[in-house]
This record gives C-alpha cells, structure tokens and sequence, in this order.
C-alpha cells in the first residue's frame, strides 16, 4: 500500500528547508534567553510535527488517499472441508480430526473413499455439537450416503462385498463451524463371514456398472456346525459345486432389529419373496418346502443409523448346484420336503 502514498522526493526538499528554519529559530531562542527558547522550542516542535506530517501526506495528482477504496473484499475465513472423491489410507473413523485427514492417489493401495461430502442441515445444523449417532440427523445423512454410494459405484451397494459408514467433524470443529459430513465407501473380503477390510488399488467408482466385477455377491459353499447353524458361507464361483447364492436385497422398514424368533420369521418371509423373483417360482404355501433361506441385516450399529437392508441368500442343504439358479423356474427349485 505504501506506493499509494506518492513520491517521496518533494517531501525531502520540504523537510529540508524546515531544518534549516529550525536551526535558524534555536539559534534566535538561546540568544533570547531560557524562557523564550521554552516556548519557541515547544512552538517549532509542533511545527516540525504539522509539517512532516503534511509532507508525508502531501498527495499529487490523481491520488485520493484513500486506503481502501478499489480494493477488492476479502473472502470471509473457510474451515476446512474434505474432498469429495478422495481416498485415504487411514481406517475409517465415525469422526474425523483435521489432524489425522490424509489423501492418497486412488490408484495405489487405500482403505476408504469419499464418495459424497454434504452438510447437516437445520435443526441439527443450529446445535452447539455434531449430531449423535442414532439421531434424526445421523440418520438422514446415513440415508444420503446410501443413495449417494449407489450412484458413485454404479449399482445398489448391498449387492457386492461393499460397506459405508459417515464421517463427522470433531466437536472443537463443530464449534468453529464445521457442518460437513462425508460418506465413506469401502471394500470387505466378505460380507457373510465378518470379513475384513481390503486395501484396494483403484477407485470404486462405477464398479458395478458393467456386472462384471468380482465384489459383487454370487454363490456359496455354505457349511454347518454340530448344531445345524451355518459355520462359514465362503464364496465360491457359480460354476463350482455350491448349495447357496445370493438374491438381493430386501429392506425392512420399520421392523426392529431381529433378537427373536418371530421377528427373525418376518425377515425370511421378506427373503423368500426375493428367492421366488430370482428363480421364478410362485409366492404359494409351497415356497418354503423349495428353499432355505438366509437373512443378513447389517450390525446394530447400521441399524441404528436407518439401515434397512437385509442381504438374502437361498440354500439348499444335502444339494450341489453348479451353475445360477437366477430365471431357471419350477424345475430347478423343485419342493423339498412338506
């Protein structure tokens, strides 16, 4: 800002003819004695102070002096906001600290994606900290993330070995007005036998548009335990021997989370109605004598956030397949047993 001042030059002459009125002026004060050199010194000081001031701010032509006109405002202060697209390294966190976010290339091995960033709205936006889990809000960016991650990976989520979860911000950011969530989206190794996290090369990003990729959910050799419950359901591919495959996804709507048998009874009704549709047969009294079925909801904790989709596998026990049973009809789910 200082070259808005002008130059300086004329002001040196100025100041240059002052001091010599100056050193005229002392000169004539010590010979008039004490009190008159007093009073002309404190005269002259405030001249010397007047002048160089007025030789400081002395403007030529076409300067108004004036600081702040013509110049453009500043932007009002932004936190910061995570990137949409972006993959990270680290474990996914229900809460994510400015400290800890890093982005990493897609294409290189990574544990998470953000495949949506939006913001809490009001009321929950207007409150002094983030929105807990199981509340309102928490679940309608869940029910976001949800649509959201269908869209980025190109298909319903639920039909391939894929989980997501929502990112919040911090209280300390919440209070300095952070109001962003991200959706995460990321891989399992599977999805039936608690499986784990995959470090991924590559994005997500459209995987399923195609049918082709190996994360979507196909066929199972599923085995039991000495009390007639399922052990393990490893996936194997539908031209192998198996007993099992999945259907698709049925959602449960306002049913609590299965503890007992009766709501458990409802879930595999709800299953059994996708098995008729992927295999063509009827919806009778017989379908239950045709088919096992096995019901998967997501973990209590999904259910909380809104999640109700529930995975659905048919299961034949004491049978091996060895190709689909998607549109193959009456014949190929015969009724069991009665």
């Amino acid at each position: 800002m200082r070259h808005r001042l002008g130059p300086r030059h004329p002001a040196r002459s100025r100041e240059a003819h002052l001091a010599r009125q100056i050193r005229y002026r002392r000169q004539a004060g010590r010979e008039g004695g004490r009190t008159a050199g007093k009073r002309i010194g404190r005269v002259f000081g405030a001249a010397v102070i007047t002048a160089l001031l007025a030789a400081g701010c002395g403007m030529p032509g076409g300067v108004d002096g004036d600081l702040t006109n013509g110049w453009a405002a500043m932007a009002p202060a932004t936190g910061f906001e995570p990137t949409e697209g972006a993959c990270h390294n680290a474990n996914f966190n229900p809460v994510g600290p400015r400290g800890t976010y890093e982005e990493v290339d897609c294409a290189a091995k990574h544990r998470t994606e953000t495949v949506y960033v939006g913001a809490y709205e009001s009321p929950a936006a207007d409150a002094d900290v983030p929105p807990a889990d199981g509340s309102a809000a928490a679940r309608t960016a869940y029910s976001v993330c949800d649509q959201k991650t269908t869209t980025f990976v190109g298909g319903p989520w639920r039909n391939a070995r894929l989980w997501i979860g929502v990112t919040r911000p911090t209280e300390a950011a919440w209070s300095g007005g952070a109001r962003w969530f991200r959706c995460e989206v990321l891989e399992l190794n599977s999805v039936e036998d608690d499986g784990g996290l995959v470090q991924r090369e590559g994005s997500l990003r459209d995987v399923l548009s195609d049918g082709s990729s190996d994360v979507i959910l196909g066929c199972y050799a599923i085995q039991m335990d000495g009390n007639g419950a399922i052990a393990t359901m490893p996936a194997v591919s539908c031209a192998a021997k198996h007993n099992g495959e999945f259907v698709g996804v049925w959602h449960a709507e306002d049913l609590d989370y299965p503890k007992d048998d009766a709501t458990w009874a409802k879930f595999h009704d709800g299953c059994r109605n996708l098995i008729a549709d992927f295999v063509g047969v009827p919806k009778d009294g017989d379908l239950q004598y045709r088919t096992g079925v096995v019901s998967l909801p997501g973990g209590a904790d999904v259910w909380a956030q809104g999640d109700r989709g529930v995975r659905c596998y048919l299961w034949l026990d004491g049978v091996q397949l060895t190709s689909t049973l998607r549109g193959k009809g009456v014949k190929s789910l015969p009724v069991q047993y009665k």
